[in-house]
């Protein structure tokens, strides 16, 4: 156990000192900068011009907090997937990751170590970027969604599932291919949580099957849309279907899923990294 500390413990330092790392973090600061000033400008407008009822202009804000919730889904997994893509993979290829093995340190450690040094950097990102939006929208509005608490844990648990693919796309595939293989998922993934939902609004349950089963390729779209639930007000989820939530809204069984498809990709990228000629 010690040894995956100091592991994890030197992977946090290596990575605080990437340029990629440090670009996800600035482009995140920006977004949050330019959130916070769009919020504070639509909140002005809303309490001077806007409804009477105050709970019609908290619903305003919240489909806003929403959007901006929805783009910073993409940078999360966006910086899982580019970021961690060389994680081992780019190790692998330059040779490093031989001076680290031939110390008396068992593999299992090694990688485990390292997933978790990067899950660390990845669960400040997602914590960052997602508190930062409901932080800033309760401080310039007043007002905060009903589950934030439970939105930045499934925020959290989204970063963990493409960090788990990567791991064990890295112990096999290079750096490019692994970066490919989890964009291509999302993708798959993402498309069809579109179908579900198109499936459900036209009321064909084999489209919905199919899109169910695109999600399980990579949860992390399903995840999200679970996540966009919690943090609607009652009035929004009674109106249905918005750009940003689910007509469908994934079950407990597939949160579970989710934490079942790291630890199983978590567990095989083990599994293949102590068995790989280095």
């Amino acid at each position: 156990m010690e040894a995956i500390r100091l592991i994890a413990g030197l992977t946090l330092r290596e990575v605080s000192r990437r340029r990629l790392v440090l670009a996800a973090f600035g482009l995140g600061a920006a977004f949050l900068l330019l959130f916070g000033l769009g919020m504070a400008l639509v909140h002005r407008e809303l309490t001077r011009f806007g409804p009477p009822d105050p709970r019609v202009r908290e619903e305003a804000v919240g489909f806003l907090m929403l959007a901006a919730l929805y783009v910073a889904n993409f940078l999360i997994i966006m910086a899982a997937v580019i970021g961690t893509a060389d994680a081992i993979a780019g190790e692998i290829a330059s040779g490093v990751i031989q001076a680290v093995a031939a110390r008396p340190v068992a593999r299992s450690q090694i990688l485990l170590g390292k997933f978790l040094g990067h899950a660390l950097w990845l669960l400040l990102y997602a914590l960052g970027l997602g508190g930062g939006i409901m932080g800033l929208t309760a401080w310039i509005t007043g007002w905060a969604p009903p589950g934030w608490a439970r939105g930045l844990a499934l925020l959290a648990l989204e970063a963990l599932v493409p960090l788990s693919l990567s791991f064990w796309g890295g112990t096999w595939l290079s750096s490019l291919a692994n970066g490919a293989l989890g964009l291509g998922l999302y993708g798959v993934a993402f498309v069809g949580g579109w179908m579900e939902q198109v499936g459900s609004l036209i009321g064909q349950p084999a489209v919905v099957d199919l899109g169910i089963l695109a999600s399980l390729l990579m949860p992390a779209e399903a995840i999200w849309r679970r996540t966009a639930y919690e943090l609607q007000s009652p009035l929004a989820r009674l109106a249905g279907f918005n750009p940003f939530t689910a007509a469908t809204i994934p079950s407990d069984r597939m949160l579970l899923y989710a934490v079942l498809y790291i630890a199983f990709f978590l567990a095989l990228a083990v599994y293949q990294f102590e068995r790989r000629d280095l």
